[in-house]
């Protein structure tokens, strides 16, 4: 317990960053809050100041957390949506240790960007029942943030990334909707099940050993800190505990978790160029549909592996730089 307090005032002394203020930019409007970080890169120090806007929707009774991140006094002209996986939610794509978040390498690329927890998740409304946001639920929730976006920026076509179940969901979402996206990203994607077991419990519960389970390990079991700096499994696993809290929905825990050799992602419906990006040693992939998969996706798609990575590689130091490069090549090709 001593553990969980201290690991969570670190948390609480990198949120102290935040505070009020009003502005109005291109790509999210309506300042409510503005951050201040320090990324720090090999060769120095380069202070970034971002704008950070919550714009709340709602969805089937729920309040949806969506939020926007640029630049400060910048004018976005691309947008991008996040969504994440299945347990824990958006915070994931901004970990704010040294130049690691991909929220802020987009906002640095001229991107506004915009992440969404799915009811139940997160910072979003709760829901009564755990298996009520199962996949065909949070591709709705994706809908809506996907219009609200658009109403919102003025600009008809956003991007948008799916990261683990978030491929499931965010695949499903494109097939039935691909009016307003422009590309795609798949990174790690569940496009097979990963094995039958059965998911009794309608609420996961979360716990810090959990939050760190996608992070690489030696052979003795213990964290590998060649591939993933402590600092950034300790922050990790704050934010995992500050916004999640101790129990996360089960209906996307339950559509994985069905055989190995049933298809969650129809590969051949997707309509929009697609981005596959994913680490080699990543141990949920089904690596035969990952390797064939342009084999069934449109004209301007493209597959990376990234020799050594694993799930979380946009966290893992000898890959993330690789991750992100080749993202941002994909996005602006």
């Amino acid at each position: 317990m001593k553990n969980i307090i201290k690991r969570s005032l670190v948390l609480l002394f990198t949120l102290s960053l935040l505070f009020s203020a009003n502005a109005q930019l291109s790509g999210c409007s309506d300042l409510s809050l503005r951050q201040r970080a320090t990324q720090t890169s090999e060769t120095g120090q380069n202070e970034t100041e971002y704008s950070l806007i919550n714009i709340p929707i709602s969805r089937n009774g729920v309040e949806l957390h969506l939020d926007c991140m640029t630049v400060k006094d910048s004018s976005p002209q691309k947008n991008i949506l996040l969504t994440h996986g299945v347990t824990y939610s958006s915070h994931e794509f901004d970990v704010d240790y040294k130049d690691y978040s991909l929220a802020r390498r987009l906002a640095r690329e001229g991107y506004a960007v915009w992440r969404l927890d799915i009811a139940g998740f997160g910072q979003s409304g709760a829901v009564s029942d755990g298996f009520l946001p199962d996949s065909d639920y949070a591709a709705e929730d994706i809908h809506a943030a996907v219009q609200k976006i658009v109403e919102e920026s003025g600009q008809d076509k956003i991007d948008l990334l799916g990261w683990s179940w978030g491929t499931v969901t965010a695949s499903r979402f494109v097939i039935k909707y691909p009016e307003h996206i422009g590309r795609f990203v798949m990174y790690a994607p569940i496009l097979s099940g990963l094995g039958e077991y059965e998911v009794a419990d309608d609420f996961h519960h979360n716990t810090w050993e959990h939050a760190a389970d996608d992070f690489q390990r030696d052979a003795d079991g213990s964290f590998n800190h060649v591939i993933t700096e402590p600092e950034m499994i300790e922050m990790y696993c704050s934010s995992c505990w500050h916004y999640d809290g101790e129990y996360s929905p089960n209906g996307g825990r339950k559509d994985i978790c069905v055989a190995k050799s049933e298809k969650l992602i129809e590969l051949t419906r997707i309509s929009v160029p697609t981005l596959v990006i994913c680490g080699s040693n990543d141990p949920y992939l089904n690596f035969d549909l990952v390797n064939s998969s342009l084999d069934s996706l449109p004209e301007g798609s493209t597959l990376e592996v990234i020799e050594g990575g694993a799930h979380v590689i946009m966290y893992e130091k000898p890959y993330y730089q690789e991750f992100q490069k080749k993202l941002i090549a994909f996005l602006k090709a």
